[in-house]
């Protein structure tokens, strides 16, 4: 007899590799975590054009303007702790764009290529679908793969590039847009009442 399969083997058709994995919303206690993770990622890498580490007071401030439900924050957590996060950004803030969100996803290093960022998008997703959300939008540094990659495996396609739009490291990058449409918002969605 099969034994079970879990839930991210169902939605994806992989393999888990992560063993004691939670998705959930995120608690002001994981800010330190979620400050860390980021943080790591403005010294190291490109896929944030941040180029000055934020402090635990920026990171409040944007905590409090992801307070409201329709812009979710999401971490993964495994026994050891928090491993990475995920979250929905309004696009602009004029009333037209109530239905776009920018999704954002940012893992510990030594969390990378474990399936995790797979997870968080499709909770992410979920989420999006939940609130009413018609269109998801991410802004993805050309040269970072794996990211491609993810978003292309959840239908999301490159509808253009800004090329040489920013410098970061020494060198001029592009930013790839991806844009995924999740069909028309079911009536009386959160997003339809959101002004």
């Amino acid at each position: 007899m099969n034994a079970p399969r879990n839930p991210f083997e169902i939605c994806t058709g992989y393999p888990s590799r992560v063993s004691e994995l939670s998705i959930r919303p995120a608690a002001e206690a994981d800010l330190e975590t979620i400050n860390r993770i980021y943080n790591h990622e403005i010294l190291h890498g490109t896929a944030t054009w941040d180029t000055e580490p934020w402090s635990m007071e920026r990171r409040r401030t944007w905590w409090a303007g992801h307070s409201d439900p329709l812009q979710p924050v999401l971490v993964a957590e495994t026994g050891a702790g928090v491993v990475g996060f995920a979250y929905l950004t309004l696009v602009s803030q004029k009333p037209g764009w109530r239905f776009t969100r920018e999704d954002t996803i940012y893992l510990d290093p030594a969390a990378r290529g474990r399936g995790i960022g797979r997870l968080l998008l499709a909770a992410l997703l979920e989420e999006a679908r939940r609130i009413g959300v018609r269109t998801v939008v991410a802004s993805i540094t050309s040269t970072n793969t794996a990211s491609i990659r993810l978003h292309e495996a959840f239908g999301f396609t490159c509808v253009g590039t800004l090329r040489n739009a920013g410098h970061k490291f020494g060198a001029w990058l592009d930013t790839c847009y991806y844009q995924l449409d999740l069909g028309e918002p079911p009536p009386g969605a959160p997003a339809w009442t959101a002004t």
